[in-house]
């Protein structure tokens, strides 16, 4: 029986696991994790100083590995990246002892990334009463380029609208 009553507020918390807990609560329970949340932990800031070195277009298509014997692994998402990373090495590896890294060399891989969906292509549609005026508007312009490409468009509404 413990020497606190349940309502005291110095009650010792003991683990629920139904209740939501901290990420650095449960990383820290055993040595086995508190030793994979200081490797997270590097990993995360690692990463944000390469954000801020690396130009927006790399930052966001290079991962950064572990380091191991000084050697620093990155990966980059295609070969014109990790040409463009080899390209800027020296100078990113000296940025990096620099912000207190215990870097001597980069190792540049490529590691494909999945391939991001692509946006559907545009499929305006205009009503048969905009065709409709912007016909009308081609017709009372002067011939032009705008006039043209006016007419071009109206015709093209006006064809859908009465295929369907």
């Amino acid at each position: 029986m413990s020497r606190f009553s349940t309502n005291s507020r110095y009650a010792p918390q003991r683990f629920d696991p139904r209740r939501p807990q901290a990420i650095a609560d449960v990383l820290d329970r055993t040595d086995a994790f508190r030793a994979l949340r200081a490797g997270v932990e590097q990993m995360a800031a690692l990463q944000r100083d390469l954000t801020a070195l690396l130009p927006d277009y790399l930052a966001s298509n290079v991962e950064p590995g572990f380091i191991k014997d000084g050697v620093l692994a990155l990966f980059a998402a295609h070969n014109a990246l990790a040409a463009r990373l080899r390209h800027i090495e020296p100078r990113l590896l000296a940025d990096l002892q620099q912000r207190g890294w215990a870097v001597d060399s980069l190792k540049i891989r490529v590691r494909p990334q999945a391939v991001k969906e692509t946006a559907p292509p545009k499929q305006a549609r205009m009503s048969a009463a905009g065709a409709s005026a912007l016909h009308d508007l081609a017709e009372t312009l002067a011939p032009s380029p705008l006039q043209e490409a006016l007419a071009r468009m109206a015709a093209r509404h006006q064809g859908r609208g009465q295929k369907k």
